[in-house]
């Protein structure tokens, strides 16, 4: 929704996302050759941000719910979104041909009320979401899944979370592939102006690059 500006430029931040999609889409390559990759065809991706003032990405403003909820269901209906379009995206094909393949009418994923980290953007989507779905304003048929938030022993035992994750209830459960994870790694490698410390420590770490559960809004 918004252009990360704290700690890169709006250029750098749409240059960014163009390199983080050749990243995803080079399968086979290691990560220098990938790195490479992106620096070569970004300017044959083209990456749609949608920046305004009043939605500044900063983990301590929480942004207009009104405002937001008109632009995400703006392009909601204007993209046609669907939940096997974002695993196309995301390749979790595992995850969409088992758990999700008697859910065809679930369209659109957003973070929980925690919002994974805390992030006051995060929830804000989560909000802005909530209110279309309460009232009614989602297309018909459209229904939420949000990605739960953990707390923070478990976010950080990395796949040791799995056998968690399995055992607890939930309405979606998606498992990454060595490979996906790895994939997601590179992909984090191509944000080198968002790469703090503890965004490294995130791809040491994390179960989000190994699992994640979801729960239907």
């Amino acid at each position: 929704m918004s252009q990360s500006l704290i700690t890169a430029t709006g250029d750098q931040r749409s240059e960014i996302l163009q390199n983080t999609w050749t990243c995803r889409t080079a399968p086979g390559s290691s990560l220098t050759d990938d790195l490479h990759s992106c620096k070569a065809v970004q300017r044959e991706r083209k990456t749609r941000l949608k920046h305004t003032e009043d939605l500044p990405d900063d983990p301590a403003v929480e942004w207009d719910t009104q405002l937001l909820a008109t632009l995400v269901l703006k392009h909601i209906e204007a993209k046609n979104i669907n939940l096997n379009m974002l695993c196309a995206i995301w390749q979790w094909s595992r995850g969409c041909s088992s758990s999700m393949s008697e859910r065809k009418d679930c369209k659109v994923v957003t973070f929980d009320a925690g919002g994974v980290s805390g992030h006051a953007n995060h929830i804000s989507l989560h909000s802005a979401v909530r209110y279309l779905h309460s009232e009614g304003k989602l297309p018909e048929g459209c229904r939420v899944l949000v990605l739960e938030s953990v707390n923070l022993c478990r976010k950080y035992i990395s796949f040791l979370d799995v056998l968690i994750s399995c055992l607890l209830p939930t309405d979606a459960l998606f498992i990454l592939t060595e490979e996906e994870t790895e994939q997601a790694k590179r992909a984090m490698q191509c944000h080198r102006s968002q790469l703090l410390w503890f965004r490294r420590l995130y791809l040491l770490f994390s179960r989000y690059l190994v699992v994640n559960s979801l729960r239907l809004l």
